[in-house]
């Protein structure tokens, strides 16, 4: 889960050996398959078009850190870009990528046939600007210091509503954003971020959100508060931007999780912001219970 400024991933370092290696086995020709995707919405079961076994050589390389990779137990990242149609092929603009954990998937995957493009989040409270600012260093540090795995990834930021740096203007087939929403809530550039990601996509692009997930009827202020946001609230805002939902999925739901606790979402891990108190009874419980929707520019 993210904190209010997500923690930055550790930086990766390899040999361009290792790389062009792992380069390769992303590259090899693999048949794809097409996987069911859980769905509880009317438009039925989404076909998945992501080739799994390159989708798995990008999920297991070198590039990714044990730290991130413990992690995949509770985000489920193959399901989730399953579930989001990703194809190897698409232009796709990740949101607020914070230290790259879903970067360091996504820039394989990729590399060959298609195109990555990352907006840091910059804040609108002046306390946040400076914390933002050595995010995105790093994060720009971090690619540069591999350019045979990241050297294609084009590197901008959102900032009220408007995307900079790049073009934006109806040039992707994904939005992507992972655990953000309750940040732009709290900064007031939620509906706006939502029309620039509209804006954004080609027309039938589509966006995809993953978010904690809060219980039906929690009054703004708590989501703000918690972390935690109604999936009613999120399906609202979208669709005031003008985008259509055309699927939800379960893949990243956690039933342990009561959303009750003295530091919101961040009592989780991996924040664990209350230290040591109950820190094993929150290990037990996991990461935080996510809504997981798609929703597409018509």
């Amino acid at each position: 889960m993210k904190t209010t400024r997500p923690p930055l991933a550790h930086t990766f370092t390899s040999t361009l050996t290792t790389t062009a290696a792992f380069l390769a086995l992303t590259l090899t020709g693999c048949t794809s398959s097409a996987l069911n995707a859980q769905d509880s919405s009317p438009a039925g079961t989404a076909q998945s078009t992501v080739t799994a076994g390159s989708l798995d050589a990008a999920i297991s390389g070198p590039q990714r850190s044990n730290q991130a990779r413990a992690r995949d137990v509770y985000r489920h990242p193959k399901e989730t870009l399953q579930f989001f149609e990703l194809a190897p092929t698409q232009t796709v603009l990740e949101i607020a990528p914070g230290g790259g954990w879903y970067t360091d998937i996504l820039a394989p995957y990729l590399h060959a046939s298609g195109q990555l493009y990352e907006a840091q989040y910059v804040s609108t409270s002046a306390d946040l600007v400076a914390a933002d600012a050595a995010t995105d260093r790093n994060f720009r540090g971090k690619l540069a210091n591999n350019p045979a795995l990241y050297g294609k990834v084009v590197v901008g930021t959102l900032q009220a509503g408007q995307l900079e740096g790049f073009d934006a203007d109806a040039k992707f087939d994904r939005v992507f954003t992972f655990r953000n929403i309750h940040n732009w809530m709290k900064d007031g550039q939620l509906d706006a971020n939502l029309r620039a990601f509209y804006r954004a996509l080609k027309q039938g692009g589509e966006l995809g959100v993953e978010e904690h997930r809060a219980r039906p009827g929690t009054s703004v202020q708590q989501m703000i508060e918690s972390g935690y946001v109604s999936e009613a609230f999120v399906i609202e805002h979208a669709q005031a931007a003008g985008f259509v939902l055309v699927a939800r999925s379960e893949i990243n739901a956690n039933p342990r999780d009561t959303k009750d606790y003295p530091h919101g979402v961040w009592s989780l891990p991996p924040t664990y912001k209350g230290g040591d108190v109950d820190r094993s009874r929150f290990a037990a419980i996991g990461e935080s219970d996510r809504m997981t929707l798609r929703f597409a520019k018509p």
